[in-house]
């Protein structure tokens, strides 16, 4: 499989989806386009509405420093604006759009540059929340504003307190927080989907471990489990979650479950490649958990099995399949990114 048969696949619409792309009504306007989930969402939803027989306007928004992104989304007849959000004289200036995807934010380099990691994750909410009071807006965040949880369990559900460790962290959960201001006071129907992970061939928590036993580095074993959802289903909860903006935000764990041990998915992929991993260390009594109950009784269960993600991430790699050379870090405990 080539790049464009991987995003080909990666923004199929399921049946599910296309029904939700055919009952939204108006145009949507997806904020932080590129990056690693932005083009495969958008083009979900600009198939998904075609399939449907809809005519809506779908504009994206990012600064595109990668102009192949940019391109292929032209051709999916989607919008493009090139905008640097953090500026809100840029904000104030897109066109109007019930219907809201919110993917911004800083994650990688927050401990080399702390005070833009706040500014993308805890200033910018407050410009397009006042700039979009009117529409829907889901928003993604992530399931790293959780504390550590027993290794043993299914995780935290969305009712239980949060514990954001580190800079990246904390200020996710300022991103969350700013958002319920604004839906609080401006009526603003919202949803909030705490992403926790999200896996495609040329990256994810899924490729990281693959690499390290292909190549026959160690497996650090602390972080012992993990939840994954495949990219593709990631996106259609984020398209239908539309559907069920409300005030207060809905806020869902987006992931797949039951939580998978990196124990079991190393030795997976070392049969996969016909060698033994090497481990280090030992499995934590915590982890870094969501509770997917929520998400399956909304969404349904993902679609895409974790034998099948490990599947197709061990086929990419032995087919010489790239990688987008963006480590997930998944098993860093402190919170520093």
């Amino acid at each position: 499989m080539d790049e464009a048969a991987l995003e080909a696949e990666l923004s199929e619409p399921l049946p599910e989806v296309v029904a939700a792309a055919g009952r939204l009504a108006g145009d949507v306007i997806v904020l932080g386009a590129s990056g690693k989930m932005g083009p495969s969402l958008v083009a979900q939803l600009a198939r998904a509405t075609g399939a449907a027989g809809v005519k809506r306007t779908i504009s994206a928004v990012a600064r595109f420093s990668d102009s192949g992104a940019r391109r292929a989304l032209e051709r999916l007849g989607v919008g493009v604006i090139a905008a640097d959000l953090l500026d809100p004289a840029a904000v104030a200036l897109l066109p109007d759009a019930p219907n809201v995807i919110y993917l911004v934010g800083q994650k990688f380099g927050t401990t080399g540059d702390l005070a833009r990691t706040w500014a993308v994750n805890a200033t910018l909410p407050g410009f397009v929340a006042a700039r979009f009071a009117e529409s829907r807006i889901v928003i993604f965040s992530t399931g790293n504003v959780y504390p550590l949880w027993p290794a043993t369990s299914a995780g935290p559900t969305e009712t239980d307190p949060i514990g954001p460790v580190g800079d990246y962290a904390k200020s996710a959960a300022a991103r969350e927080r700013v958002f319920e201001h604004y839906a609080e006071r401006l009526g603003t129907r919202m949803a909030i989907l705490r992403l926790n992970y999200a896996v495609e061939p040329r990256y994810g928590v899924l490729r990281d471990l693959a690499d390290r036993v292909r190549s026959g580095q160690p497996v650090d074993l602390t972080m012992g489990f993990v939840n994954v959802i495949w990219q593709r289903d990631a996106n259609a909860v984020a398209i239908r979650a539309l559907e069920r903006c409300a005030v207060p935000p809905l806020v869902v764990n987006l992931t797949g479950r039951p939580a998978v041990s990196v124990r079991a998915l190393a030795v997976a992929f070392g049969r996969r490649f016909g060698m033994a991993p090497i481990f280090e260390g030992q499995e934590a009594d915590t982890a870094l958990l969501s509770n997917a109950s929520r998400c399956v009784e909304l969404f349904g269960e993902a679609p895409v099995s974790v034998d099948a993600m490990i599947d197709r991430v061990a086929a990419w790699i032995e087919a010489g399949g790239r990688s987008l050379g963006k480590p997930t870090h998944f098993e860093e405990r402190s919170g520093a990114f």
